[in-house]
């Protein structure tokens, strides 16, 4: 009977601090998330693949990254720009960014590439997209590198492995009417 006394004791006495470590995991921001003075001025989904490329890593082959190649598309569904190497977004107005990767989270769907949040550079010509500051990735589908098939009769080669992904872009600055 004492054992379980000392037991009810000890977990009475660290539910609290098990309580409270939860609740700040859960409370922590999404570093995917733009800063709270963005605005999303635009949303579209990207439909493309993300090319891995049959390379040595160390004493290994291994799929490695390449490149996403999309086209993006409004709500809508009309086709309204693409995103490559880069990364680079082109947008119709003949606007484009480029991002740079400040924090990624794993997707919730454990068979599609991470959520990413980007801090948009080298904005060209003018248009929507010279007003971006950030990028974020978004509801993943696909994407994820092979896990087999790098060997050394396919070292060198490319491998497109289809994704869907939503785009974001904020500015400080709210989207004119």
């Amino acid at each position: 009977m004492r054992t379980l006394a000392r037991l009810l004791l000890v977990t009475a006495a660290c539910c609290p601090l098990l309580c409270v470590a939860q609740a700040s995991a859960a409370t922590q921001p999404d570093a995917t998330q733009p800063p709270a003075n963005q605005h999303a001025i635009l949303t579209v989904q990207g439909r493309g693949a993300q090319i891995y490329g049959c390379q040595p890593v160390g004493n290994t082959l291994q799929w490695v990254f390449q490149a996403p190649v999309a086209r993006l598309f409004d709500p809508s569904g009309n086709e309204v720009g693409t995103h490559g190497d880069g990364p680079v977004w082109n947008y119709q107005d003949s606007s484009s960014i480029q991002g740079t990767l400040l924090a990624k989270k794993p997707s919730p769907d454990a068979d599609s590439i991470p959520w990413l949040l980007l801090k948009a550079v080298n904005p060209q010509r003018t248009g929507i997209l010279t007003t971006v500051e950030f990028i974020a990735r978004s509801d993943t589908k696909g994407g994820i590198a092979p896990t087999t098939g790098c060997d050394a009769a396919h070292q060198g080669q490319l491998s497109y492995i289809p994704y869907t992904a939503t785009y974001t872009f904020y500015s400080s600055s709210p989207a004119k009417n």
